[in-house]
């Protein structure tokens, strides 16, 4: 989910609640919260808290609510987990320390010391791309050991790998890359941690809905009706925060920088047809 922040730049902690609110209505089994969408590497630790525990009165008990606390630092993201499960997150996303590329065993150690810091469930979060660092399937297997590490949120890029790995054991895969949330889920992914999403819940989740009704060819139709909105929101060369924002209105914090009126356009565009594709259906 989107961090909403006011005009003046800060926590826009009634908005927060609001979009947590609808994107439930619309379809959400639950929200992660303080991920790369949310603005995280620009939140504060105590804005980060603060929104865990707003969002968490908003929608109440029921719907899962995760909370990314990765950091390049292990104890401080330890001592994020430990404050997110204070405001209230039911789980932890994890991502693979950043910058630093330490190896595989240092990266191992990491997530067993974060496992460790609280109760909660642990998704690991890997995602090389923006990290310099894969989680190799070897130390993913070791990983999944742990009483607490139990789901993966999937940005690998490595499909043959993912698919092994959802085969062999009992981790919970989700999709973390718009264009593999089908393709996944079709091979026993549990799910999906979707930026687009934010703005378009329910026909996203029509597509694995579908699927879990035995109508394949119904979900690859639903599925192909989202991929032009997918793509300009996360390929077209702007991050998916600033997308998102776009059209859900709202300012993002430096430095990223907002998208500009022909972006803009053409995403409403786009989630204008992706609806109009519903309505047809």
């Amino acid at each position: 989910m989107i961090t909403p922040f006011s005009p003046s730049g800060a926590l826009d902690l009634d908005r927060a609640g609001e979009l947590a609110a609808r994107l439930v209505a619309e379809g959400c089994d639950g929200l992660v919260l303080n991920g790369t969408t949310g603005e995280s590497p620009t939140t504060t630790d105590a804005e980060k808290a603060a929104l865990v525990s707003a969002v968490r009165a908003a929608i109440g008990p029921g719907p899962s609510l995760l909370a990314g606390v990765g950091t390049a630092d292990t104890g401080h993201t330890a001592e994020l987990a430990r404050q997110a499960g204070k405001a209230g997150a039911d789980g932890l996303l994890v991502v693979t320390p950043y910058y630093s590329r330490p190896p595989q065993a240092a990266v191992e150690a990491h997530f067993l010391k974060v496992a460790d810091a609280t109760e909660l469930p642990v998704m690991v979060y890997d995602i090389p791309g923006r990290t310099g660092t894969r989680v190799e399937p070897a130390t993913m297997r070791r990983l999944a050991e742990h009483p607490r590490i139990v789901a993966v949120k999937d940005c690998s890029y490595d499909f043959l790998a993912s698919a092994r790995l959802i085969a062999e054991m009992g981790l919970a895969y989700y999709s973390g890359c718009e264009e593999l949330n089908l393709p996944l889920y079709a091979v026993g992914g549990a799910g999906y941690v979707s930026t687009v999403a934010n703005v378009a819940p329910r026909q996203l989740r029509a597509v694995l809905d579908a699927f879990d009704a035995g109508d394949t060819a119904g979900a690859a139709r639903l599925n192909a009706a989202t991929l032009p909105l997918a793509e300009l929101m996360m390929a077209s060369g702007l991050p998916g925060t600033v997308t998102a924002k776009a059209l859900l209105g709202g300012p993002v914090r430096e430095p990223l920088q907002p998208a500009d009126r022909e972006a803009v356009d053409g995403l409403r565009g786009a989630l204008e047809a992706l609806r109009q594709a519903e309505s047809v259906v």
